[in-house]
């Protein structure tokens, strides 16, 4: 049921996104809200019926929660992104922050945290007894950094494609957006430092609140490993050629890769070798995941 719930959100989610560069104006502004609902929806309703209600009530509360109050404190003071202010074309705002902008951190924390554990080994067991198996301390250390690292990447990099299209819409305007990277002029650099910093904070509190079940991928996971690549791919593609802003395409395309392309290679060479952990075995818990 997991499986077939998200690959069916997902699908939805795809076809809004197809949308996107079909409308303009009032159209296209009630399409983001819509796609990032979408995004909520389908990355809290996988956690919550593959790993059950802690998992959800973490990530609901390190990336929904997190976001709020990130985005308010950054609306009010500056810190950590830089000065900036919405516009009304989101939505209903508290704080001066529009109530769907913490559920697009949601969205793609979720994909980009289980991307990261699929690429530092956290595979289920599967009846067999292959899998994950047990280090050293030191070994242990250095997955947990490498995890955190490669989920913080993952989820800040996806703002080098999401800045430029959302400030190009007008949804957000930065008062100074100096100093700024090359070809991305009207977003200062401070932006992207604030999401490496916050995402490595909301990285690493998600592991302990949400507790082991955060620690491993299976079978259950691909409409997030999907979603995670759709993002990645897609992006480059409207970016360079639909929505005319090939500075963020390239820009995009090079940060994402550090996850998305040794995650691609990773899924190619299990589909390739038979990799037995793609038919990892799960273990049932009652009212979640009861069914598939």
């Amino acid at each position: 049921m997991t499986r077939r719930i998200s690959w069916t959100l997902l699908a939805v989610l795809v076809l809004a996104q197809i949308c996107y560069p079909l409308t303009t104006g009032a159209t296209r502004a009630g399409l983001t809200v819509a796609t990032v609902v979408l995004g909520w929806l389908l990355s809290v309703g996988h956690a919550l019926l593959s790993r059950g209600p802690r998992v959800a009530a973490a990530l609901v509360a390190v990336a929904t929660g997190g976001g709020f109050a990130i985005e308010a404190i950054g609306v009010a003071t500056g810190v950590p992104f830089g000065s900036y202010d919405y516009s009304g074309e989101l939505g209903p705002k508290l704080a001066g922050v529009p109530l769907i902008i913490p559920l697009a951190w949601t969205w793609m924390a979720w994909p980009a945290w289980l991307a990261a554990v699929r690429l530092t080994g956290g595979r289920a067991a599967t009846a067999n007894g292959s899998g994950t198996t047990a280090g050293g301390s030191g070994s242990t250390v250095g997955r947990w950094v490498g995890r955190i690292a490669l989920a913080t990447v993952g989820l800040a990099a996806w703002d080098l494609f999401l800045d430029p299209q959302m400030v190009a819409e007008g949804y957000w305007v930065w008062r100074d957006a100096t100093p700024a990277l090359p070809g991305l002029a009207g977003i200062p650099v401070s932006n992207y430092l604030g999401w490496l910093l916050f995402a490595v904070l909301m990285m690493s509190a998600l592991r302990p609140l949400a507790g082991p079940a955060a620690e491993h991928t299976d079978r259950r996971d691909h409409p997030m490993v999907a979603l995670y690549l759709w993002t990645y791919f897609s992006s480059i593609l409207a970016h360079a050629v639909f929505l005319d802003l090939p500075a963020s395409a390239l820009w995009g395309a090079a940060g994402m890769s550090v996850t998305a392309v040794p995650l691609t290679v990773t899924l190619l060479r299990a589909r390739r070798g038979g990799d037995p952990g793609r038919e990892a075995h799960q273990l049932h818990r009652p009212g979640v995941d009861a069914t598939r």
